[in-house]
């Protein structure tokens, strides 16, 4: 299996991505190969200087970089040599299994959408987070930020990628879904939570607990938790600014040192029929490791495969 890696993206580049993959490495099969997308000197320098064997990994020299403020869409089109492009162009081609990046979020996605296009039938693909559980579990939030605005389907579809994602990757059998919602009764919540609801409720695709609230997001009451990429959004960067505060405080303990992003990497960008995987742009070696690890994790999966089967609804 070939892991494509972008090494010009994040706040860290190449250092970190080239130090993440290397770490990788003695986790994956003999016949996995690490395919590192970059500038090929500076990827060969960066080796050299960090002492790594450059026999261990492929290089595709892809010289153009698409920066953190560019813009997605336009970038894409004017660097068809960026590590960005390179990758979407090999995953496509196959010559990738998967591809991962730290960098431009919005190219990302763009990307992901316009090369690889979205699996027939997924009206938004979208992305989504892991929330630490009390009981030892983790569960699923979706959209993050994808989306801010929703329409009842894309919520309803989103129950269903989740669901799928849950169970085929984190080997949750028959996932809860829950909507996330003011309150548990079916008619609680603005005008989009009461329509989405009442298309959950009647979806028999997957396994639909009905309403829950934000003080469950850490129990057992669900295991993927549906919302618009807004709410999401706001959910992912309040767990984030805790785990700094309980940092900053010098607080360890267990359970908190799960929020660290670190140890899940990544997200994939669910609904697109080829891996893509998006990490945090201030990623470290040991986020990238795992985001790579996890690349791998959602291809043998095929995840994508089974969405596809599931759609349209």
């Amino acid at each position: 299996m070939k892991l494509g890696l972008d090494v010009s993206g994040g706040d860290h580049a190449p250092a970190a991505p080239i130090q993440g993959a290397y770490a990788a490495i003695p986790n994956l099969a003999s016949d996995d190969r690490v395919v590192l997308l970059g500038d090929e000197a500076e990827i060969l320098k960066t080796i050299e200087g960090f002492g790594f064997d450059s026999a261990l990994v492929d290089v595709v020299h892809a010289p153009e970089t698409i920066a953190m403020g560019e813009h997605p869409a336009k970038a894409l089109i004017r660097k068809p040599d960026s590590s960005l492009a390179q990758g979407f162009a090999l995953l496509k081609a196959g010559g990738l299994q998967a591809f991962s990046s730290c960098g431009n979020t919005g190219a990302m996605l763009v990307g992901a959408v316009q090369i690889l296009k979205p699996i027939p039938g997924v009206i938004r693909p979208c992305i989504g987070t892991l929330m630490p559980k009390l009981s030892g579990g983790v569960g699923l939030i979706l959209d993050v930020g994808t989306n801010a605005d929703c329409k009842p389907e894309v919520l309803e579809q989103f129950g269903l990628l989740g669901s799928l994602y849950a169970e085929h990757v984190y080997r949750i059998a028959s996932p809860k879904v829950g909507l996330l919602n003011i309150g548990e009764e079916p008619e609680k919540g603005n005008v989009l939570a009461q329509a989405a609801h009442q298309l959950m409720a009647a979806n028999t695709s997957y396994h639909f607990i009905g309403n829950v609230e934000g003080r469950d997001l850490l129990g057992d009451k669900a295991d993927v938790f549906v919302c618009d990429g807004f709410t999401g959004n706001i959910i992912l960067k309040e767990a984030e600014a805790f785990y700094t505060a309980i940092r900053k405080r010098g607080i360890r303990d267990a359970f908190f040192d799960r929020f660290n992003y670190e140890i899940y990497g990544g997200t994939p960008i669910l609904g697109i029929a080829s891996p893509v995987l998006i990490g945090h742009g201030m990623s470290s070696p040991e986020a990238i490791k795992n985001m790579l690890l996890l690349s791998k994790e959602v291809a043998a999966s095929g995840v994508a495969q089974k969405i596809s089967k599931a759609f349209p609804l």
